[in-house]
């Protein structure tokens, strides 16, 4: 059931995460630790998100949003030996006494699937551990290649649990029932599999630098959070499944203010890129080194001119912040060039970035806002079928404090082939 060719392709199917209570225990001191960047109000985050989840119901229907929590509490229900397993890794992981194992089996599925993501049991008022506020960035968890899917390894431990929850949805929900079996999951955390090299690299990749732009290219940027080591690892995966032709490596700044790959550039449409000029487009501390699947290899100077030259010579350059400082400096970093597309030429970004939706307007698209467009499909106005060559831009006051826009909080598992 899984299929994404593209970046673009009309979306039937999501992952999200609906901001957990967690989040709101996080202090100015633990937030570093926990790779969050700020002390967010909760009630207005998910007051937000959940314009963000309705907008997705209304483009590809209710039950095509899958949300983390419900996933989990069905994977309990249908494998519980694989359940048993999650709570043997995440209590040894945790250092918590064995002791706690027993009680964790008793709690009903919903009950223990709150704790789990959270740390906290709300009815003895206990904290058995942190949060994980980034599980709200579903696009780093797992990346659908085709019709397989990557389920990624964190750079950091602070987003370990993330991972051991992600692993239990693929391997123990019904939706996902054979893909083990069938060897169509990627598991960079088996060891046996993606060991470190010889020279002690280890392997650390996160979705927000994996991007699928057609069925010859996979893009996956070596940043922050994703090594290099990872990329070779991945590449020979994917070229021995026969599932690619081509890999290309985006090298970017190991910096926080572009992390991921889709904090510089995201696909919008067949030729619309939204972009960060300085990176992208002048090839500032950026280049590309393309692997074909015959051994060939070859480097491009700038993102630009690997993006014209091997993916579309047609392709349009919309610079956030319209290109000029300090505006797309600014506009980047509340993620302006992270857009998630829901079908070509209609996606989703925040509404808090007003010269890149001046470069979007000038590029030929409509914004409208979230808001007002479930106000006009409620009352009849607006079919949301027909929508197109529109930008939806979502609430943003506590979202975008968390580094992370529209693409980052969707991980897609189904798109229409291009």
């Amino acid at each position: 059931m899984l299929n994404v060719n593209s970046e673009i392709g009309t979306l039937r199917k999501v992952i999200i995460h609906k901001p957990d209570d967690g989040i709101a225990r996080i202090s100015p001191k633990k937030a570093e630790e926990l790779l969050f960047d700020d002390i967010v109000y909760l009630p207005q985050m998910r007051e937000e998100h959940d314009v963000f989840r309705r907008v997705l119901q209304h483009l590809i229907g209710k039950e095509n949003v899958l949300d983390t929590l419900r996933l989990i509490e069905e994977g309990f229900e249908a494998s519980p030996d694989i359940k048993e397993e999650l709570i043997d890794k995440i209590v040894d992981y945790e250092e918590l006494p064995v002791s706690v194992k027993p009680f964790f089996m008793t709690l009903d599925h919903k009950s223990l699937t709150k704790l789990l993501i959270t740390g906290y049991y709300q009815d003895e008022d206990h904290i058995y551990f942190d949060p994980i506020p980034n599980f709200i960035f579903t696009r780093d968890i797992a990346v659908v290649i085709k019709d397989h899917i990557i389920i990624t390894k964190a750079a950091k431990s602070a987003r370990y649990r993330e991972n051991l929850l992600t692993r239990f949805i693929f391997y123990a929900h019904p939706l996902f029932k054979g893909l083990n079996e069938q060897g169509k999951i990627i598991n960079l955390n088996h060891l046996d599999r993606f060991p470190p090299s010889k020279k002690g690299e280890v392997v650390s990749l996160e979705g927000g630098d994996v991007m699928m732009l057609n069925d010859d290219f996979v893009l996956i940027g070596c940043s922050e959070r994703t090594t290099d080591y990872a990329i070779k690892c991945v590449k020979d995966v994917l070229f021995a499944k026969g599932l690619i032709s081509n890999v290309a490596q985006i090298n970017i700044p190991s910096d926080r203010t572009c992390m991921h790959i889709d904090t510089l550039f995201t696909m919008i449409d067949h030729n619309d890129l939204v972009c960060f000029k300085p990176t992208v487009f002048d090839g500032v501390s950026s280049n590309v080194k393309v692997f074909r699947k015959n051994g060939a290899e070859i480097v491009y100077d700038s993102v630009k001119n690997f993006l014209i030259h091997e993916i579309n010579p047609k392709i349009n350059f919309i610079f956030t912040g319209e290109g000029v400082t300090p505006y797309q400096e600014r506009e980047q970093w509340t993620d302006g060039c992270n857009l998630v597309a829901v079908r070509p030429g209609v996606a989703l970004t925040y509404d808090r970035n007003p010269k890149t939706e001046q470069s979007l307007i000038n590029a030929g698209y409509t914004i409208i806002h979230a808001r007002e467009l479930l106000d006009k499909i409620s009352e009849g106005r607006i079919d949301p079928a027909t929508i197109e060559k529109t930008i939806i831009t979502l609430p943003s006051n506590e979202l975008s404090r968390a580094r992370g826009g529209s693409h980052c909080m969707t991980c897609p598992i189904v798109r229409d082939t291009i």
